[in-house]
């Protein structure tokens, strides 16, 4: 007897923004693949990786809105952690192996008075067990794989470091402001090493990236609510009809527009002859008093729509990327 063929799901052209509340002990990727089951998009992708041990917030790209991934990934992040004294890791957090242990334990005063050490531009060396690659190998792989990784020294910009609390005298809550590269796990080692101890990261949550922070975030129980909220009651035996996401306001409540991600850009707007121009990869003159000269970057729009982002130099607008939604 011949196998039934399968129905294909179809996909759906999802573009925009959605900032997930990544949940404890899952990756990053397998949250994306569950808003895959949710959303089915035709393209999607994340704006940096959060451990499993992390949460909070992790920016969700869809469709023509993982054009601007970098704009996301390059800007300003936000964590809040929480560090316990005592005890280095391997992995430079509580899910690594001890590899050292201390009985000193740092004062208010102690820890506050080193904070400033590591703002600004610091030089930091990331944990072996990371993603950065070495002869093309993920560090993580090698180390795991028992070879012995040497990484070094970056510079990473540390805008702020603030000590939140101490609920104890093991564990102290730090908030960080920094910018890209910088491994929070690393600053706990480090602070550490620097307060004549050792510690590790025992609890970590993403509070901001780029221009999405907590008051945006939506959980997955949230979106897998609002969609069963759509789904049609069916006979029995009889398979449930697909929803459409684009049909399902709630779902669609949760994303924001593809141009958030530009935020750090000035916009302009343009004809819808230039506009078309534009689309067929075109430079063109930019006209007003208002108008920029550069050279720096933009975004165009037109009829309330993003059309692209480039460059600006000597009043022309050469777009770097194009919009099809």
């Amino acid at each position: 007897m011949a196998r039934k063929q399968q129905r294909r799901r179809p996909r759906f052209s999802v573009n925009g923004w959605l900032v997930l509340d990544k949940p404890l002990n899952l990756t990053s990727n397998d949250a994306l693949s569950q808003l895959k089951r949710i959303f089915h998009p035709e393209k999607v992708g994340h704006a940096g990786t959060l451990d499993p041990l992390a949460t909070g917030c992790l920016p969700i790209a869809f469709g023509e809105a993982t054009k601007t991934v970098p704009y996301v990934m390059d800007g300003r992040k936000v964590y809040r952690f929480e560090v316990t004294w005592g005890t280095q890791t391997t992995t430079d957090d509580a899910e690594g192996e001890p590899v050292k242990t201390s009985d000193v334990r740092p004062s208010v005063d102690e820890i506050t008075a080193v904070l400033s050490e590591f703002c600004g531009s610091i030089e930091q060396t990331p944990p072996i067990f990371s993603a950065i690659k070495v002869d093309g190998n993920r560090a993580y792989d090698l180390a795991r794989s028992g070879e012995d990784v040497k990484l070094e020294p970056r510079t990473i910009e540390v805008h702020r470091l603030d000590l939140i609390e101490c609920p104890d005298e093991n564990r102290a809550i730090f908030e960080a402001e920094c910018g890209k590269g910088t491994y929070v796990r690393a600053l706990a080692r480090d602070l550490g090493e620097r307060l004549g101890t050792c510690g590790c990261v025992t609890e970590l949550r993403r509070l901001l990236v780029g221009p999405f922070g907590e008051e945006q975030m939506v959980t997955l129980d949230e979106l897998r609510a609002a969609k069963e909220a759509m789904k049609v009651d069916c006979e029995e035996g009889e398979e449930s009809p697909f929803e459409n996401p684009l049909e399902n306001a709630a779902l669609m409540e949760t994303i924001k527009p593809v141009e958030t991600a530009l935020y750090q850009l000035t916009e302009l707007r343009i004809t819808s002859d230039a506009a078309a121009r534009v689309r067929r990869g075109n430079s063109i003159l930019l006209r007003g008093a208002d108008a920029p000269i550069g050279p720096e970057e933009i975004y165009v729009v037109s009829g309330g729509k993003l059309i692209a982002f480039g460059e600006v130099s000597k009043g022309e607008f050469q777009p770097k990327r194009v919009f099809n939604h």
